[in-house]
């Protein structure tokens, strides 16, 4: 069998323990491959997150990013003052609270998120394009579970 075709299911002796190795190996390759696509190479992963994060949900204040991200306050201050200083965002006071502090994208942070999906998404169809139909009705399957599992 090729490396590139997906069993029908997994071996009967296959355990538990090494269903979910492989699972998160695969995981991490993939998700690896994906990240290398991006439209800022010198731009880190945990930087993209934050950008991803504003814009998806919006403004946050940096004790929000730290808690979204997991990560403490001054890391994610380092994190969003290189950022500010590369112009993909911007802190300005709360209209309400003046010692909030709110962090929201520029047009420069949107275009890069914009088109880093953009390739990520661009990638992945092409490689989607080689694939079997039944592989990529397994992978559509998989998606589903795999967001549940994310969710939990």
């Amino acid at each position: 069998m090729s490396a590139s075709v997906l069993p029908a299911s997994p071996p009967a002796d296959t355990s538990l323990h090494d269903a979910a190795s492989d699972l998160r190996m695969a995981t991490f390759r993939l998700a690896r491959r994906l990240r290398a696509q991006r439209a800022v190479d010198t731009m880190s992963d945990g930087q993209f997150a934050v950008l991803a994060a504003l814009h998806i949900h919006g403004g946050h204040t940096l004790g929000e990013l730290a808690d979204r991200e997991r990560v403490s306050a001054p890391s994610m201050n380092r994190t969003v003052n290189c950022l500010e200083e590369s112009g993909y965002l911007t802190r300005t006071a709360d209209a309400v609270d003046r010692r909030k502090v709110n962090i929201e994208l520029t047009d420069a942070g949107t275009s890069v998120v914009t088109e880093t999906v953009r390739r990520r998404d661009a990638w992945l169809e092409e490689a989607l394009a080689e694939l079997t139909p039944k592989q990529r009705a397994t992978l559509a399957a998989a998606s589903i579970v795999m967001r549940e599992l994310a969710e939990r």
